[in-house]
């Protein structure tokens, strides 16, 4: 994953962790990536904490991201200060209005969106009116719908959007906007123009760029104007990746390493394929970073 792909500044990227678990060692090297690629193009990094999935949210998770980012010594330029500053002025919930005009705009096009009681896991779903209470709406993606662009990671990319995702949800069962449409209407008000996501979320990037085209208010979404950087996961013992879902009850995540915040320099190292000595502290992976020729993707290693 070459540092010198960067192009089209300024550049404005983004760390989005959601507050669902402690933040594991794969969320912690996904925020130094991130930071170490914005810095070195000399853009502008925002904190944007997604806090829509309001069932896992509790305040202790909250206070992990804001531990997390002091732990590894990382900076960024806007957001906010601590969790009540984020409750209080950066909270998805104070945008509502700006996913719900988007989720009208979908309904508006014929064909687009449709609306479910049931989930996927319990059988077909069965289609009824937008306005039936508790359905949720999925986009309607048509078969054989590919979605072609450069991953800054893993080079050019083809995603078979109409076989992995053919009907994304869109809108939850609460009213409450999903993942998809929040994500790209906060991008848009950010005004970011790098993205950095692990390669299991490389789907959700296809599924974005083509919901954000379908729409004149979102279509500057795209992957002409933003880049995109899809790093491989790092995996448990068991070969599985990691995840909060999958957390034990006293595990803290990833402050609980006993190798200290090296251990996730040191796995941007090996993503980025610098010397070993770069892990030392962020400065020197930033410098070794700054020298370093391209190379191609490479797996990232347990």
């Amino acid at each position: 994953m070459p540092l010198q792909m960067l192009e089209n500044p300024p550049v404005v990227s983004r760390l989005a962790p959601t507050p669902s678990g402690y933040l594991h060692l794969g969320n912690a090297v996904n925020f130094v990536l991130t930071w170490l690629l914005t810095r070195q193009a000399g853009g502008t990094l925002h904190l944007r904490i997604d806090d829509l999935d309001r069932a896992r949210l509790r305040p202790a998770y909250l206070d992990n991201i804001f531990r997390v980012i002091e732990w590894l010594g990382l900076d960024y330029d806007h957001g906010p200060t601590g969790p009540d500053d984020f409750l209080r002025h950066h909270s998805q919930l104070l945008h509502l209005p700006e996913y719900n005009a988007v989720l009208r705009r979908l309904a508006q096009r014929s064909g687009l969106v449709r609306a479910s009681t049931r989930s996927r896991t319990n059988g077909p779903a069965a289609n009824v009116a937008l306005e039936t209470p508790g359905a949720a709406w999925r986009a309607h993606v048509p078969a054989g719908t590919e979605i072609r662009f450069a991953d800054g990671g893993q080079g050019e990319t083809i995603v078979p959007l109409g076989a992995l995702m053919p009907d994304f949800v869109v809108r939850k069962k609460d009213g409450v906007a999903a993942y998809q449409v929040a994500s790209v209407v906060d991008d848009l008000r950010l005004g970011t123009t790098l993205v950095v996501r692990g390669l299991d979320l490389q789907a959700s990037t296809a599924a974005q760029l083509w919901l954000a085209g379908q729409l004149a208010e979102t279509a500057a979404f795209n992957a002409a104007r933003i880049q995109f950087f899809h790093h491989p996961l790092l995996v448990d013992t068991s070969g599985q990746k990691l995840s909060k879902s999958q957390q034990l009850p006293f595990d803290a995540g990833v402050l609980s390493r006993k190798e200290g915040k090296q251990v996730a320099f040191l796995e941007v190292v090996r993503l980025l394929q610098l010397p070993a000595t770069a892990a030392e502290t962020l400065e020197t992976l930033r410098e070794a970073g700054s020298k370093a020729p391209p190379v191609a993707p490479t797996a990232l290693p347990a």
